[in-house]
Formats: C-alpha cells, structure tokens, sequence
C-alpha cells in the first residue's frame, strides 16, 4: 500500500512524520493509495481539501489536541488499520463573500462558514434562505452555518446542536446574539440557499471565514453547499464520525 504523509508544523507531527516516511517510504499524492494527515483537525482540513485535486481518501492520526477528525496514531499496524477502515464522504459549504471594496472572494468551509465582527461594534446582518427574508436584523457578536461534519467544532463552543451525519441539514447559530434576544438559530435543509446581507459594513466591520481562509471587510456573504465536491475520511472501526457525534452528545 502506498501512502502519502503530510503533517503539521508541530514537532510531535514532524517526528511521527519522519518514522512512518522511515518505514513505508513516501509516494506523490498523485501516486499514492490513500493521504495520511499527522496532526490535529486543522491539518486534517488543510489535507481534506488538497485530496480533491488527487481524488484519494485521507486517514488523519492525531499528533495535535483535540482531533475530532482524527484517528489515534498507528505505525507497525497502519496498514490493516486502512484495511479495515469505515469511510466517510462529506461535502464542504461554498462560500462567496463580497467586501465593501469591490472584491469578491470564494472559499470552501468543511466545518463552516462563520461571519464575526472585526471591533467593538456588533454585527447587524439580514439573513435571507432561498430568497426569503427570515431575519431583518440579526445583531450579534457573528453568526455560523455548521455543516453535520463541523457542528461538534465551533458550532457546539457557540452551544449550536450537534448534528448527526446523514441526516441532511445545517445548523444556523448565533454568536453571542443581541436581537432577536431570544433567537438561539435555526434548523436548515442542506439545499438551503443562504444570503447574509450586512447593515452598516462600514461602520460595523465585519470579517467572513470558511473554516480558516478569512475574508475582512464584507458587505454580503452567500453560502451554500456544493454536492460537486466530495471528501473521504477514513476512520477506525467504530469510531467513524456519525459515532463520534453521537459521543459528544452524551459527554458532560
């Protein structure tokens, strides 16, 4: 089995990526079997969404902190560890984000795309799905549109549900939100078509983020997801997302 390492800046992924480079060699990503991701979730993103170019499934083992998206680390028995591997397909949200000078910028969020305020100012927003106004004004500290794969992340620390994998909705969660004062988010279908309008983005600027390409300065944000696009993790047996995110609901 031919495999492709990548790995982290930290020196815990940099020496686990010198053994296992050691012991199974180190193929292009174009001629690998599958990719390997040392580290923590941030690493298992940044190699998710180069895997598309190469269409090959990835395999993350943590080296980092958390690791939602990780395996634990493996080395003599990493390759009956692939062999038996649950696979997972996700697809990303794409974002389209306008800033008030004139640019426009793309992105793709696996976890999500969030929107927060640059200062003290808070976020006033309008928030259209499919074309229909559901909030005038949201005022807040930001606001995130989770998918099932990211709702455990930042979508869960803004107290957003958790939601399970294949279940075919987003979660839409407030940050911190002022008016509505009693809106706690909403409940979306993964077809939904999601337009944020910002009010007064000059004199409340406000940054976009597709997991961690950040774009500062927006007027409008669309967000959406895109079935084009299609990742594959690999994960132990057991331990494959859909029952990861069924853990964290029951952990205190």
């Amino acid at each position: 089995m031919r495999f492709h390492f990548t790995a982290s800046n930290k020196p815990m992924a940099q020496q686990r990526l010198t053994e296992l480079v050691e012991a199974y060699g180190q193929h292009g990503p174009e001629d690998c079997d599958v990719i390997i991701a040392l580290g923590g979730d941030g690493q298992m993103l940044k190699t998710l969404k180069a895997s598309v170019e190469v269409n090959h499934p990835v395999y993350g083992m943590n080296c980092g902190t958390v690791g939602f998206l990780m395996n634990m680390f493996h080395q003599e028995d990493l390759v009956e560890c692939i062999k038996k591997a649950e696979t997972t397909v996700i697809h990303p949200l794409a974002m389209t984000a306008h800033t008030i000078h004139g640019e426009v910028h793309h992105a793709h969020g696996i976890n999500e795309v969030s929107i927060s305020r640059e200062s003290h100012q808070a976020v006033k927003c309008k928030i259209l799905i499919d074309g229909i106004e559901r909030l005038p004004e949201m005022v807040g500290d930001g606001l995130i549109v989770a998918t099932p794969a990211g709702s455990t992340a930042y979508n869960l620390s803004a107290h957003g549900p958790i939601i399970p994998l294949g279940s075919e909705v987003l979660a839409m969660t407030p940050v911190s939100a002022f008016r509505p004062r009693r809106w706690r988010g909403a409940i979306l279908p993964q077809s939904a078509d999601v337009h944020l309008t910002m009010i007064e983005p000059d004199f409340r600027p406000v940054s976009a983020a597709a997991d961690g390409t950040e774009i500062r300065d927006v007027s409008a944000v669309h967000i959406k997801m895109d079935k084009n696009i299609s990742y594959t993790i690999l994960s132990d047996p057991g331990q494959g997302l859909a029952e990861r995110a069924m853990q964290e609901q029951f952990l205190f």
